[in-house]
């Protein structure tokens, strides 16, 4: 494969990643705990669906799945806070104003990081098949921290300095 055909994959596979963090932020205001969380699972399964077709690599969803439980797993904090955002839209008035500030920050966070390390490991010709959540845990944190840089548009100020 030539260096041009690789540059043409790495941007569309970053225009993928970006897609779907802006449908994770967007399906995180639904004002349903629990059912925001199903939403963005859903998308996060998606998008490593797509990814997996355009590097040509055979996808299963229920393998998908597990895998995104697992590197959520190693953001413990993150993730009580993921769930902590959803439980918060069920107290009334200021709950749903704070778990709405708080879990788009996350689940597009997540979603860059969850992307990034699958595009890795598709370029180095992984399958999902012989994906390993916990040989990719350290790098999904870092990806998660640029994550939250990008979703709070801190990544692009840090850049310009």
């Amino acid at each position: 494969m030539t260096e041009d055909v690789l540059a043409a994959r790495r941007a569309e596979a970053s225009s993928i990643v970006s897609t779907y963090m802006g449908w994770t932020a967007g399906a995180s205001f639904i004002p349903v705990p629990w059912v925001d969380l199903a939403a963005v699972t859903v998308i996060q399964i998606k998008m490593v669906g797509d990814l997996a077709s355009l590097y040509q690599v055979p996808f299963s969803r229920n393998v998908v799945k597990t895998i995104i439980a697992g590197l959520l797993g190693s953001l413990v904090p993150a993730g009580l806070a993921r769930g902590a955002s959803s439980l918060l839209k069920a107290v009334p008035g200021i709950g749903t104003w704070l778990g709405v500030l708080t879990a788009p920050v996350f689940t597009s966070a997540s979603t860059y990081a969850i992307g990034k390390v699958f595009v890795q490991h598709f370029e180095a010709g992984g399958t999902v098949l012989d994906f390993d959540p916990d040989a990719m845990r350290d790098h999904f944190k870092a990806e998660f921290e640029e994550g939250v840089k990008k979703s709070t548009g801190k990544s692009n100020a840090k850049a310009a300095a």
